[in-house]
């Protein structure tokens, strides 16, 4: 399997109809062995339980043909023996058949709790630079959908194993109770053979259509309900759910098409099934009346081909959960493929920051962009003493929060150094780096859960007191204390119960309460209204002693009383100073405050 890349327009790279649903995929099946393998015991004790039902199977049609003679009094068994064994056979079939399906489920679900937990550990660690090219909506069908289709897979896959073990059980034993009859009876066997290769090449185009079309239509439902203030906002109801339509109704029939496909073999099997019981009614009868057979090993026969054809049917049924599941595997190891491209390297130490004192933060000749060929910041160079409060301001797209980025190491830079301490930030480890940051962007992002669950996010194990002590500096203990349950409250999905502005103070007291070093706001007072902004204002006073801050912002309100404002203008520094400084300099600073303008956005290029 090729290594997976993430192409624009949220597809892995090896995503294309067909190709994933070719036959039975060897690379799949010996990734998921890496799953099985710390199971094999439990395996082996599931294929043990396949090969003694397969053995029951088979020995009740010989049960049956015995009481029948018995019966009739031509049996060398006595009949009380036969019908005891019978009796046996008939509580072993059910117990062997409970523990295999019993143990079968369970291993079957072990190993997707492995896989799922696999699956999540690496997407927190999948590079920004990834997750910012990929549409959430196909990935989630593939953290759902594909990983249920490869369940359905591996807990059916055993019983499937078991048909196929009893089929050619099946045919041994009839071949055995009469090989001419057996021969004859099984001579629909080629027919049904050829018809499932004519029907093959279409059920696997039909199974590939249904599953793009299901990933479609959950691409399509993950952006309108994450968007639905928007679409709200904008009385886009009709229209997304006229585009919605179009897929919806595209997903019908592809899903109708493979219901067809996938159905028709049932009848066929049937009508196969059917052709087989004549032969055996009419040849055998007729060998019974010539003395040729006893009446015992018809009626076995027609046990064993009633029996017989079942196989047939489920595998078939099962060859549609195969493909299914290939193609999910082989979607499912392309995620845990996509590369990490920003983790420890070898040898990475701890960030050295001394007691008390916030690092300094250094840009040396740094080029960055998000996309090769196309920049972002150009040769920057720029020195953040500790204890400053620096402000980075300038047009959208200047590269502003480019920069917090790359002191996270969200992303790595393509020439130059970040320093943090004197320590490049690439030789440090991601945890103690991430320690030291502390970030509050302009749409905070809530969780499931309580208050001060969230607050204390960044800490945790944070007592109820420094939550609470957290939220005071904030100002966000008056209106968490009027809430139904206070601290305790639950919040819905991303804090959706709260106003913006009370979402973003949680969002303050969530940094302060990890006490980082170093503290970004990256437009934190954009969506909080002007009395708010000036209760948060006071707050910073306070919390920006002792620690090195980074403002981000368009207004000037926000960053005037900084040690140093940087103006940044197409990934450049034009200018910086003070805010007396830069406002006696006559350049872009001076313009919009001279303008009276509320954002930089409106002076930008002049």
């Amino acid at each position: 399997m090729s290594t997976a890349t993430v192409e624009d327009g949220g597809k892995l790279a090896s995503e294309r109809g067909d190709e994933v649903f070719a036959r039975f995929d060897r690379s799949v099946t010996a990734r998921l062995w890496q799953f099985m393998r710390p199971h094999r015991a439990a395996l082996a004790v599931v294929l043990l339980l396949v090969g003694l039902y397969t053995l029951v199977q088979v020995l009740i049609p010989v049960a049956v043909r015995h009481a029948v003679d018995g019966a009739l009094g031509r049996s060398p068994y006595p009949f009380d023996l036969v019908l005891a064994g019978f009796a046996v056979l008939i509580v072993l079939n059910a117990a062997v058949t409970f523990l295999q399906e019993w143990l079968a489920a369970r291993l079957a679900q072990t190993v997707i709790f492995n896989l799922r937990r696999e699956m999540f550990a690496h997407l927190q660690r999948v590079s920004f630079s990834i997750l910012d090219r990929t549409h959430v909506g196909r990935l989630m069908s593939r953290l759902q959908g594909d990983v249920n289709a490869l369940q359905e897979f591996m807990e059916t896959s055993v019983s499937a194993l078991g048909d196929l073990f009893l089929l050619v059980g099946y045919v041994v034993l009839l071949l055995t109770l009469d090989v001419k009859l057996g021969a004859l009876t099984l001579g629909v066997l080629p027919a049904m053979l050829l018809i499932r290769h004519l029907w093959l090449p279409r059920a696997r185009r039909a199974f590939a259509r249904a599953r793009e079309a299901s990933s479609s239509v959950n691409a399509a439902l993950a952006e309108n309900i994450n968007g639905i203030r928007t679409v709200q906002e904008s009385r886009r109801e009709a229209v997304n759910f006229a585009r919605f339509d179009v897929k919806a109704r595209e997903n019908l029939a592809a899903q109708t098409e493979s219901s067809l496909v996938s159905q028709v073999m049932v009848p066929t099997v049937d009508l196969l099934t059917g052709l087989a019981m004549a032969i055996v009614v009419v040849v055998g009868g007729r060998a019974v009346l010539a003395g040729e057979l006893d009446v015992g090993v018809i009626v076995a026969f027609i046990f064993c081909v009633q029996r017989c054809f079942d196989p047939v049917r489920t595998l078939t049924m099962q060859y549609t959960v195969m493909q299914r599941a290939m193609a999910s595997g082989q979607r499912i190891f392309e995620v845990l493929e996509v590369p990490v491209t920003l983790d420890d390297k070898a040898g990475a130490h701890a960030l050295e920051v001394g007691a008390g004192v916030p690092p300094s933060i250094v840009f040396e000749g740094v080029t960055f962009g998000y996309r090769t060929g196309q920049p972002v910041l150009h040769d920057l160079a720029l020195r953040i003493d500790p204890y400053q409060t620096v402000a980075l301001v300038g047009p959208t797209g200047s590269g502003k929060t480019s920069i917090a980025s790359l002191i996270h190491r969200f992303y790595d830079v393509w020439d130059g150094s970040v320093t943090v301490g004197g320590q490049d930030v690439r030789d440090v480890t991601l945890d103690s780096l991430g320690r030291c940051v502390g970030m509050v962007l302009q749409e905070p992002f809530l969780f499931s859960g309580t208050v001060a669950d969230n607050v204390r996010y960044g800490l945790h194990g944070a007592t109820r007191e420094q939550v609470v002590e957290a939220c005071k500096a904030v100002h966000a203990h008056a209106f968490i204390t009027a809430l139904p349950d206070g601290y305790d409250t639950q919040l819905g999905q991303r804090g959706r119960n709260l106003s913006v502005g009370q979402r973003q103070l949680l969002s303050f007291a969530r940094a302060l309460l990890a006490a980082p070093k170093i503290l970004i706001l990256d437009e934190a007072t954009a969506n909080i209204d002007s009395f708010t902004e000036l209760e948060i204002q006071r707050a910073l006073n306070l919390v920006r002693k002792g620690r090195t801050t980074i403002i981000i912002a368009h207004r000037l309100a926000t960053i005037r009383d900084a040690d140093k404002i940087v103006v940044l203008n197409q990934g450049r520094i034009v200018e910086q100073g003070t805010h007396r400084e830069l406002v006696g300099r006559g350049g872009m600073y001076a313009a919009l405050h001279a303008s009276g303008s509320a954002s930089f956005d409106e002076v930008g290029g002049r």
